[in-house]
């Protein structure tokens, strides 16, 4: 009973819990680009739910600092803190202008290439180690680059409209390529949601190591989300500074901060904390490719998009690679095991 109770918090619950934030990120997505289509800006969307994310997260931050065994803050966690919320901030602004040049399709087949940085970026700060002669060190390796080709296609491919009506972006001729001014907005909301992603990659490894360091995932979660509220009001000051961009009209814009605060800094932010904390950041970015289907679902029933030739052949290319790594990830520990036991079969001959 003990280990079927262990079992279902280590194993399903975070299965289930990725499959929801994955369901509410895709949510979000589909929001954000209603949002941008209704004029309001990036900047200041991000700021608004942002900081009515930091108002919900208050109450458990305190509840949490009250309790009696709750540990005492230091500088070090707090400059973490900063710098995840600024690693944040960054994905937000880029991944919403972003999307605002592209699509939520786009934005979910470019999140496939989160399990690939996140690779790379711990070989970098040493959470994998460069064994190239290991079989599952070649198949990480080559499923990122695969990845990486798919969503290079699906950035300057878009074919022909599969499903959905057609736009007037549907030339005749972009059966091949994209029309010169689509084309360019396109590959320019490519290229900021591969930065999105890369920062995400990021925020991600450093939230795990702050987290196993200093165990307070409310706390965590409620300063990163702060600092990162502060840094993006500094960036849309500077860069806004219309007065009129900064009032809000009731409607869709104000629907979208409220939904987006509690999509997003309050249960979003709190359940991937928990299974980083739990599983690791590669556990969570393998729950990516969920997300094209997902996005392309919402995509369709609420934005009337078309779902286009380009953004299935890249899809599929990039979960392929994607699969790769995460083969070569499952049989790390097993190759690993395997040469232990040869190596201590071998010590014990030569001592015989």
């Amino acid at each position: 009973m003990a280990m079927g109770r262990e079992i279902l918090r280590k194993e399903v619950l975070p299965f289930v819990a990725m499959i929801v934030v994955v369901c509410m990120q895709m949510a979000t997505t589909t929001i954000a680009k209603a949002v941008l289509n209704s004029g309001l800006s990036s900047l200041i969307y991000v700021v608004y739910y942002n900081s009515l994310g930091v108002l919900l997260l208050l109450p458990g931050f305190i509840i949490q600092r009250h309790r009696r065994h709750a540990r005492a803050l230091t500088l070090s966690v707090l400059r973490r803190c900063f710098v995840v919320g600024l690693l944040g901030t960054c994905a937000l602004v880029l991944g919403n202008q972003g999307l605002n040049y592209s699509s939520p399709t786009l934005s979910a087949g470019i999140s496939n290439l989160m399990p690939g940085f996140t690779f790379v970026l711990a070989m970098i700060f040493r959470m994998e180690k460069f064994e190239v002669k290991r079989r599952t060190w070649q198949a990480k390796s080559v499923g990122t680059l695969v990845s990486i080709i798919g969503a290079s296609i699906m950035t300057l491919y878009q074919g022909p409209t599969i499903l959905g009506s057609s736009s007037t972006s549907d030339l005749p001729h972009q059966h091949s390529l994209l029309s010169h001014e689509y084309f360019s907005r396109w590959v320019v909301g490519g290229v900021m949601l591969v930065a999105t992603y890369l920062f995400a990659s990021g925020w991600s490894i450093l939230q795990t190591a702050t987290l196993k360091d200093y165990q307070e995932q409310i706390t965590i979660v409620f300063f990163s989300t702060c600092f990162g509220s502060i840094q993006s009001a500094i960036v849309s000051l500077l860069l806004e500074r219309k007065l009129d961009a900064w009032k809000l009209q009731p409607g869709i814009g104000m629907t979208a901060i409220v939904a987006s605060a509690v999509l997003e800094p309050l249960c979003n932010q709190n359940i991937t904390a928990f299974c980083l904390n739990m599983k690791g950041p590669l556990y969570v970015a393998m729950f990516k490719p969920l997300g094209v289907v997902i996005a392309a679902i919402l995509n369709l029933l609420f934005l009337a998009d078309a779902l286009h030739l380009g953004s299935i052949i890249g899809s599929i290319i990039v979960i392929v690679g994607f699969y790769v790594v995460m083969w070569g990830m499952s049989r790390q520990p097993l190759e690993i095991l395997r040469e232990s036991e040869a190596a201590n079969e071998s010590s014990h001959l030569l001592q015989k």
